[in-house]
C-alpha cells in the first residue's frame, strides 16, 4: 500500500494544487482516465470544503490530504479539523441564519462530492470531520514478451 500525504494551509488558492496531485496520484495507481475528472472534481469539492470549515471556525491547522492506493483501488481522504456537534444539536436561541447558510452549503458540498463518487464516508465529530473518497483500478497491462 503505498500513501502520498498532503497538508496545506487552509486557503482557497491551495486547492488547485490538490486537486492536481490528486489527479496525477491517480492516473499512476490505476484509475480509469474517463474517471479523472471525477475525480479532479470531488477532490476539488471536499478540500474547499474543508478549508470553508477551518476559515468560519478560525482554525489553523492545515487541511489533510492522504491519497492512498491499494491492490484494487485507490482511495482519498480529506480531514479537517473543525468541530462538529451531533446532529440536532443547537446553541441556545436557536441558529442564526448564517449558520443556516453554512449548513446548507456544506450539504450541497456533500451531495456534489455524492454524485460525482460511489463510494464516499463521511464521518464528523467534536475533533473534526473526514471524507474518504474511493476509487476502483485497473492493473497495469501486461505487456506481451515476444
Amino acid at each position: 500500500m503505498a500513501t502520498v500525504e498532503l497538508r496545506f494551509s487552509a486557503l482557497p488558492e491551495h486547492v488547485r494544487t490538490a486537486r492536481l496531485v490528486a489527479a496525477a496520484v491517480a492516473r499512476r495507481a490505476g484509475v480509469d482516465e474517463a474517471v479523472l475528472d471525477e475525480v479532479r472534481l470531488a477532490v476539488g469539492e471536499a478540500c474547499s470544503r474543508a478549508v470553508g470549515l477551518h476559515q468560519s471556525a478560525g482554525i489553523t491547522s492545515p487541511v489533510r490530504v492522504a491519497l492512498i492506493e491499494e491492490e484494487k483501488q485507490f482511495s482519498i481522504e480529506v480531514g479537517d479539523e473543525a468541530p462538529r456537534s451531533a446532529p440536532g444539536d443547537r446553541a441556545p436561541g436557536g441558529a442564526s441564519e448564517g449558520a443556516d447558510a453554512e449548513a446548507e452549503e456544506d450539504e450541497m458540498g456533500l451531495a456534489v462530492i455524492s454524485g460525482l463518487v460511489d463510494d464516499v464516508e463521511v464521518t464528523a465529530g467534536e475533533h473534526g470531520g473526514l471524507i474518504r473518497m474511493t476509487w476502483p483500478t485497473t492493473p497495469p497491462a501486461a505487456v506481451p514478451v515476444p
